[in-house]
């Protein structure tokens, strides 16, 4: 097995191999002649149909999508590689131009099949394999789309419109500089090295470090508010006056495949339990020997201790933990470093966060983290590739089908982190290291599922205040309040946290995404549970969940593996798991 010592950054080569402007203008005159090819079904098509025909065309649409998709990757990776360089901009800005076009030149074919009679489509369907679901997705969003000329419209307004405000965001916002004091010396840092301080045995530091993102982001507040403004609007144009949904989240929650009432419920039941972050908060301040936990230390661990971790110990603790689950999966998470294609290190331009990205089912995916050594960044590892794993596991379907749905993308991830969590638990028997880590899985608990939900509920309120005119102070004001019901009198918030929504990107590129995190592991808390009480006879079901990839609407998958999300009882399941972490952690108290 291949160590990867340091972090380092990662090869695009799989994607477009050097020279990569030859290769890259080969694989665009494939795209051009593959469309035009395609573009001649529109004759044919209009014609009775046969189900050789159809065949015939999907297989045409399945290599176009599989050339958009390595071009796209290709640009999408070289710009978070590097957000800063002309260079990965302009191919990025070229690349959605070409992918526009070729997206308009090939709408016929889904407004073609949104028009067809009932049971054509069925029979249609009932025959078509792999890709049966994509076809189904598409038949969803009929009562919501638009003539062919419209939709034409509305995509090329984008690319350089709403598409081209959301980059502009991110490379603004990707090349803030912070300046932190540490040890008597001022340092510039990215907000992923600030972030790392959220979690300083230091008080002083932790709400240094806070203070310092929001007064960047506050110096930069009425830009970026203007920006969120307009996403929101467009949101609004587009989704309620022209497609006619019933509300702004409706448009992802049908994109998502889940009913209006099933996320009502599961936000519904993250309100109802905020009371418990809010006891786990007020047993933490106790911990820390505070009165009240401040908001700057809810991350703050309970041991004063700054432990880093290199690298290669990182690696190994987590392809451990998937190991002992399983070594086939262990084998896919280990795919990722023996191809080069994991991005680990800092760099200045960088994109923050992490993510992974899947291209196309015969290449391995994509997995960018930003390794700053700490314990959190040993999690973000075994989460991230989790995503990898998962779409490994689904490379068997076609392009239209591998990627799973929003609301299920999680679910293999937070598996990992869990299993990580587990492992450790399991070797470790000192009472005050316990504590630490069930400390830690609470905290991730509370970003992923509660914090998320929050998000959510904040923008469903944001986009309706903003719709009815109301400013910038009206909606800061308004992100107080939500931050307050979710604290409660357990944690002290100063004035300056009324600008942290401007600075979570999710609700810039993708509105409504985040609720996806709170249902991915309240999910993974009730598989979990089954894990546990079966031991490996519940791994072939797991995966079995995993493989579906996208060629299954959600609550199929879900539905089969025994699980009922539309219940209030599920979604209480997993916040009952979590009391039980809470329940041990006071007896370690």
């Amino acid at each position: 097995m291949g160590q990867l010592e340091k972090p380092s950054g990662w090869s695009l080569i799989d994607l477009l191999p050097e020279p990569v402007e030859k290769t890259l203008e080969e694989t665009l005159a494939r795209l051009e002649q593959a469309v035009s090819e395609f573009e001649t079904m529109r004759e044919v098509l209009a014609r009775t149909v046969s189900l050789q025909d159809f065949m015939t065309a999907l297989a045409q649409l399945e290599s176009i999508a599989t050339l958009k998709s390595r071009i796209e990757a290709y640009a999408d990776l070289s710009f978070a590689e590097n957000t800063q360089s002309p260079v990965a901009l302009n191919l990025r800005d070229r690349v959605d131009q070409v992918l526009t076009d070729t997206g308009n030149r090939c709408l016929f074919f889904e407004l073609w099949f949104k028009e067809l009679p009932e049971d054509a489509a069925q029979s249609l369907m009932a025959q078509s394999g792999d890709p049966r679901y994509f076809l189904e997705t598409i038949r969803r969003f009929k009562p919501f789309t638009l003539t062919e000329a419209e939709e034409k419209i509305i995509n090329s307004k984008d690319v350089n419109g709403i598409d081209a405000l959301v980059n502009l965001y991110e490379m603004i916002t990707n090349a803030f500089t912070f300046t932190l004091e540490i040890d008597g010396a001022k340092k510039p840092l990215t907000r992923d090295e600030l972030s790392s301080h959220f979690q300083s045995p230091s008080p002083d530091v932790r709400a240094r470090a806070y203070q310092e993102l929001f007064r960047v982001y506050e110096d930069n507040s009425t830009v970026l508010a203007q920006m969120y403004i307009h996403r929101a609007r467009d949101w609004h144009a587009e989704g309620i006056e022209l497609r006619g949904y019933s509300s702004p989240i409706a448009a992802r929650n049908l994109e998502n495949d889940l009913p209006d009432a099933v996320v009502d419920t599961l936000l519904s039941v993250c309100r109802q339990n905020a009371g418990l972050f809010q006891r786990y908060f007020k047993l933490k301040a106790r911990w820390l020997g505070l009165d009240k936990l401040r908001r700057y230390d809810i991350y703050a661990p309970l041991t004063p201790s700054d432990k880093t971790f290199e690298y290669s110990m990182a690696k190994k603790m987590v392809l451990d933990s998937y190991d002992a689950f399983s070594p086939d999966v262990a084998a896919l998470a280990n795919r990722v470093f023996d191809e080069n294609h994991l991005d680990s290190e800092i760099r200045s331009g960088k994109r923050g966060g992490a993510f992974c990205y899947t291209a196309i089912p015969e290449l391995t995916p994509w997995v960018m983290i930003n390794y700053d050594r700490h314990a959190r960044d040993i999690a973000t590892l075994a989460h991230e590739l989790g995503h990898a794993i998962h779409n490994l596991l689904a490379n068997r379907h076609s392009v239209l089908t591998q990627q799973s749905c929003l609301p299920l993308a999680e679910t293999a991830s937070v598996f990992g982190e869990m299993l990580l969590t587990d492992r450790l638990l399991q070797q470790e028997q000192d009472p005050s290291v316990r504590r630490e880590l069930l400390a830690n899985a609470l905290d991730d608990a509370y970003i992923t599922v509660m914090r998320q939900a929050y998000f959510t509920i904040f923008e469903k309120d944001a986009h309706d205040m903003i719709a009815a005119g109301k400013t910038l102070d009206e909606l800061t004001e308004h992100y107080l309040g939500n931050l307050r019901e979710q604290f409660g009198d357990a944690v002290e918030l100063s004035d300056e946290f009324k600008w942290e929504w401007i600075g979570v990107p999710h609700m810039y590129n993708s509105p409504f995404y985040t609720y996806a995190y709170s249902f991915g592991q309240l999910l993974v808390l009730a598989l979990y549970q089954q894990y546990r009480l079966e031991g490996d006879a519940f791994r072939p079901r797991y995966l079995r969940i995993l493989s579906y990839g996208g060629s299954q609407s959600p609550l199929h998958v879900l539905t089969e593996a025994g699980l009922d999300v539309t219940s209030p009882t599920f979604w209480q399941g997993g916040f009952d798991a979590l009391e039980e972490m809470l329940a041990e952690l006071e007896r370690l108290s």
